[in-house]
């Protein structure tokens, strides 16, 4: 069952027909009214203002079935650009995107590890400045910036409760200094949330009306598309995967409860256990003549290792991944899922091993099973899903923004480019 533009309650009917091309990829104005339920007067009038604006480009005809062959529109994809920024303990992942959600340009430095949260942000806005010239982007095309971490959201300004590798910036007021670093308008989200709004925009769901994302990075996490709808819950919480209970007699958690997903199969799990094991370590290559290494990259080591057959760290791989299978089958089961996408870095890395376990376990015990089996796939772009998802959030805030959700800041210091209406304009119909 396909998700239509008119089941989403776009802020205008500009960002419905909007919304609705961006998902076709082309369509005539005919389609465009079947899809919106809009008139075509007001299809014709809605179009012509976004071709005005640069936003939608008319590319062809479509194929003749008797009549006049329907010209055919599609988003002008070099029009807008966002950036999306990763920010994690071991990694930081940044990339621009055009109208599409096209990744034109990715860099990937150093995490934010133990550095105050000012010097993060300066590095970050250079970083971001960089990756813009490195194109030739003019910065007065690029909508903002979408940033993401891991970890729970606040409903107070600045950074949530974060993990433990990322405690001290707990209550930093991210948004606001970033956009006084880079003059862009910030958006901030958690970033299994924007991995899940990523494989949306991009079309990784296909026509799924209940799907979600399993997200394995520092820590897991989980993310939500109802009906084309990114679901965050009242506090932007929901999806918290990794602190589902596996096994009630577990390890106690970083969140306070005993076996957490994230505490019995997570990625910093994994390593641990391998590590204990002074014979795999060694065979693996962990912490080799005393060098210090980063969880993402002893997780990296172990992943080579059980692709190359050896045992130990195969069985370690395995057994986190029934961990987040059985995590899998009751958030399926709840959720009623079509669609359940692995993504994230962890699963770019290990997923041949992580993918069959997951799929094996939902099509043997999922409730919905008889009725619609839940359709298990490895995310085309796992590596970078989560800054990927961040720009997306730039583009959804601005271009096609829901009637209940937060919109960007206007950005007053935009340098003129040819677009010259507001991006989301007031009902025409």
């Amino acid at each position: 069952m396909s998700t239509g533009a008119r089941a989403k309650p776009h802020a205008s009917s500009k960002a419905a027909v909007l919304d609705a091309i961006r998902a076709a990829g082309t369509i005539s104005r005919v389609g465009l009214a079947a899809a919106t339920g809009f008139t075509g007067p007001t299809i014709s009038a809605l179009v012509r203002r976004l071709i005005e604006e640069g936003l939608v480009v008319e590319t062809g005809r479509a194929e003749s079935t008797g009549g006049k062959r329907r010209i055919l529109l599609q988003l002008n994809h070099t029009a807008r650009y966002a950036v999306g920024v990763h920010l994690d303990h071991g990694a930081m992942t940044y990339v621009l995107t055009d109208l599409a959600g096209t990744v034109v340009a990715r860099i990937v430095r150093r995490g934010a590890g133990a550095e105050e949260p000012d010097t993060v942000v300066s590095r970050t806005a250079e970083e971001i400045s960089r990756l813009i010239e490195s194109i030739g982007v003019r910065r007065g095309r690029v909508l903002g910036v979408g940033l993401v971490s891991p970890g729970p959201r606040s409903s107070a300004p600045g950074v949530g409760l974060a993990p433990p590798t990322m405690r001290h910036w707990e209550g930093f007021p991210l948004g606001e200094a970033l956009e006084r670093a880079t003059g862009l308008p910030v958006v901030l989200d958690n970033d299994a949330t924007a991995a899940a709004l990523g494989e949306h925009w991009s079309g990784g769901f296909g026509g799924a009306t209940s799907a979600a994302v399993v997200y394995l990075g520092t820590g897991i996490g989980a993310g939500l598309v109802i009906n084309g709808i990114t679901y965050r819950g009242p506090n932007g919480n929901a999806g918290e995967f990794g602190h589902i209970c596996v096994d009630m007699d577990g390890p106690e958690c970083w969140c306070g409860a005993r076996g957490c997903a994230e505490v019995m199969a997570g990625t910093a799990a994994v390593v641990a256990a391998a590590q204990a094991d002074a014979a795999l370590a060694e065979a693996v290559g962990l912490g080799t003549r005393g060098r210090r290494v980063s969880t993402a990259a002893d997780f990296a080591a172990i992943s080579r290792a059980a692709s190359r057959g050896q045992p130990g760290a195969l069985a370690l791989l395995e057994r986190s991944a029934r961990y987040i299978a059985a995590a899998a089958r009751g958030l399926a089961n709840i959720m009623d899922l079509e669609v359940l996408v692995l993504t994230g870095p962890g699963f770019a890395i290990a997923g041949s091993v992580y993918l069959p376990v997951v799929q094996q376990e939902l099509q043997r015990t999922a409730f919905s099973r008889a009725a619609q089996p839940v359709d298990v796939r490895l995310s085309r772009s796992a590596a970078t899903a989560s800054a990927v998802g961040a720009a997306a959030l730039v583009l959804e805030s601005e271009l096609v923004p829901l009637s209940q959700a937060a919109r960007l800041p206007e950005r007053l210091d935009a340098e003129p480019v040819a677009l010259p209406y507001s991006l989301v304009a007031s009902e025409v119909d």
